[in-house]
């Protein structure tokens, strides 16, 4: 009589090799137990709304950085730089150098830092009023409010800036007599001037210029407040830059 065989049945605890493979279903719903938002998320997607919302916040930064806003901050934050440091902008507004600039002509201003070596004489340059009044204190945060102000061209410069022809450097003697400028008493050469100009001219008596500062002239020598009257030689440290080009009005374009 054959022998019947009863299928042995698993002890409490232990696995059914012969069950057919089911998943382990061990995923937490919502977030886990622990509140670290690892599990699934309402509408079944991982980590929840604020795992998607990740993406859409990267998106929004790019979409800034390619923005115009974005664009405009970065050209004023350059032109800030630019002006500070580099090259500058100015207006022309008296006669004092007809007709090497007319009233109203914009010259560009090469800002890189000077010493002495840097000025050579006939330079024409842009400089601080020597005889600056008292500034008011600001304190930090409204000093650098001003500064950018005038960066941007918002705020007025607290002092008027003044444009001027080197004539004598640092250290050499200046004369004018029966209209000739003399230099070390030897006379000086001035193709920039015209002939109203040089009959304009008054003796100047003999002066040597200070260690450190510059003698300067306007080229309309008959119109012009400059070192020989009121304003005196004007230290190196006060030189803002030199001017090498006129750039409007466009009859006018041309180096200086």
């Amino acid at each position: 009589m054959a022998e019947t065989t009863r299928a042995q049945q698993p002890a409490p605890g232990e696995p059914d090799d012969d069950a057919p493979d089911r998943p382990l279903d061990t995923a937490v719903r919502g977030s886990d137990a622990t509140g670290d938002g690892i599990g699934e998320g309402a509408g079944g997607e991982p980590g929840g709304p604020e795992r998607r919302r990740e993406p859409e916040r990267e998106e929004h930064r790019w979409r800034f950085v390619g923005s115009t806003p974005f664009l405009i901050l970065v050209a004023l934050g350059v032109a800030i730089l630019v002006k500070s440091f580099v090259i500058q902008a100015f207006y022309i507004p008296s006669e004092s150098m007809v007709p090497t600039l007319e009233v109203g002509d914009r010259v560009f201003v090469n800002k890189v830092l000077f010493d002495e070596g840097d000025i050579h004489r006939g330079d024409v340059i842009v400089f601080e009023n020597p005889n600056q009044e008292a500034l008011p204190d600001r304190g930090a945060i409204g000093g650098f409010l001003h500064w950018l102000g005038e960066g941007i061209g918002f705020a007025q410069p607290e002092n008027e800036d003044f444009i001027k022809r080197v004539i004598a450097l640092p250290g050499e003697t200046i004369e004018i007599r029966d209209k000739v400028v003399y230099i070390d008493g030897e006379p000086l050469d001035e193709p920039y001037l015209m002939r109203a100009a040089k009959s304009a001219m008054s003796d100047f008596p003999l002066k040597e210029v200070p260690q450190g500062e510059l003698f300067v002239m306007g080229d309309n020598r008959g119109n012009s407040a400059d070192s020989r009257y009121g304003l005196g030689t004007v230290p190196v440290d006060k030189v803002i830059g030199k001017a090498f080009v006129v750039i409007w009005p466009p009859s006018h374009l041309g180096g200086v």
